[in-house]
């Protein structure tokens, strides 16, 4: 397992921390099983360890350590063999919700599951994934690993249907597929050679609070500041398509001879009129950092018009790398897999189950990019209402 092979300060670093937050149950709950919310339990894990946290990015993997990618579930051990979510496809629906051959659905959940697995390993620089898991029972936390594997679609038994769920097996393991939640559940089995974690749950944990209220004050929190960010669609919001001739498929756009490779990120009005010192002037250089940990030189391009006024304003319509191919090799080639001369669709984003990519500055010079999944920009808008209202007026 990965966690026997770290050395003893990070593990019990990480069985300390579990064991604090499980204490804490009773602000949640009466039981005597230990809370554990799944986002307590990434960050919990990738401070201990010094992993990097993948929660956000909507992939298969949830932390990275090296090569290695991990999904951290935490879940009820009840008999030791329970069914727990590993995929959703709810934008996929119309991709399979019509199919009546159940043989025929299967095979594409199977599609785009192992296309999604595939997909987090090339983003992300992973070459082997596993899972991670706390199982909870009374008092306890249970811990053990396994392999997270492509489904076998050359081994698939025993399907079946019952009401809105299909069950099926491969050579490796045991999945149902709920049709109405478009949702993928894998069997998960707690070894007998699990870690044991004893849990004791404080009787009275909003007292501990108060008086750590009491202290707060001599804490430093400026590590606690979150980076701003913004979130880019993939596609035209205005009428949700990849573009024929622009973005994703700017290689396509008329005029001058083009490589096959060249793309650039739309990079909506709207973002600069609700952020409008995150990026910088157009043509000005900077470091984009990908998830896998390389670097691309990166700038804004395409001169920028406002349709409100007639303005010209001086930020660029599209995020492009420089030179303008690497971005469109890393993007076609190794994520979406797309051959040079093909159309980018929506259906080649929904495959992997992504739409956009989030944008964090670090500062001036220094920029992060993720995939993020299906609806983000959308839903980035919209927490801001005014701009999510009046964003489709202000296109370029």
């Amino acid at each position: 397992m990965f966690i026997t092979l770290q050395n003893d300060a990070n593990k019990e670093k990480y069985f300390e921390l579990l064991k604090m937050i499980g204490g804490l149950s009773k602000l949640f709950s009466d039981s005597p099983i230990p809370y554990l919310y799944y986002r307590s339990a990434e960050n919990i894990f990738c401070k201990a360890f010094g992993a990097d946290n993948l929660s956000r990015s909507d992939c298969s993997a949830d932390a990275r350590v090296s090569d290695l990618g991990l999904g951290l579930k935490t879940f009820l051990n009840n008999n030791g063999k329970t069914f727990q979510k590993i995929a959703e496809f709810n934008k996929n629906r119309k991709d399979y919700i019509e199919e009546s051959n159940i043989e025929k659905l299967i095979d594409r959940i199977i599609y785009m599951r192992n296309k999604r697995i595939e997909s987090t390993k090339t983003i992300h620089g992973i070459d082997t994934m596993i899972y991670h898991c706390v199982a909870r029972e009374k008092d306890k936390f249970l811990i053990y690993e396994e392999a997270m594997e492509y489904i076998n679609e050359k081994a698939i038994k025993n399907i079946s249907k019952k009401n809105n769920s299909i069950v099926f097996e491969d050579n490796r393991n045991q999945y149902n597929f709920n049709i109405s939640k478009s949702t993928l559940y894998k069997r998960f089995y707690t070894p007998s050679d699990h870690i044991n974690i004893d849990v004791k749950i404080f009787d009275n944990p909003f007292q501990l609070l108060e008086n750590f209220n009491n202290k707060w004050e001599e804490i430093e929190v400026n590590d606690l500041r979150e980076k701003e960010y913004v979130i880019l669609p993939l596609y035209s919001f205005l009428n949700n398509k990849v573009m024929e001739k622009s973005g994703l498929n700017q290689w396509n756009a008329s005029g001058r001879a083009r490589n096959q490779d060249e793309i650039y990120i739309p990079v909506p009005m709207i973002i600069h009129k609700r952020f409008p010192d995150f990026f910088p002037h157009k043509g000005k250089e900077f470091n984009l950092i990908l998830p896998n940990k390389s670097i691309l030189s990166a700038k804004m391009c395409q001169n920028a018009k406002l349709n409100i006024n007639g303005e010209i304003v001086d930020k660029g319509k599209g995020l492009m790398s420089n030179p303008n191919l690497e971005l469109g090799k890393w993007i076609l080639r190794d994520i979406l897999k797309i051959k040079p001369g093909v159309l980018v669709t929506m259906d080649d984003l929904y495959d992997i189950g992504i739409d956009s990519v989030e944008v964090t500055k670090i500062n001036d010079d220094y920029y992060e990019i993720n995939f993020k999944d299906i609806g983000s920009f959308e839903r980035f808008l919209s927490n801001t209402e005014w701009y999510y209202l009046t964003a489709k007026f202000y296109t370029w």
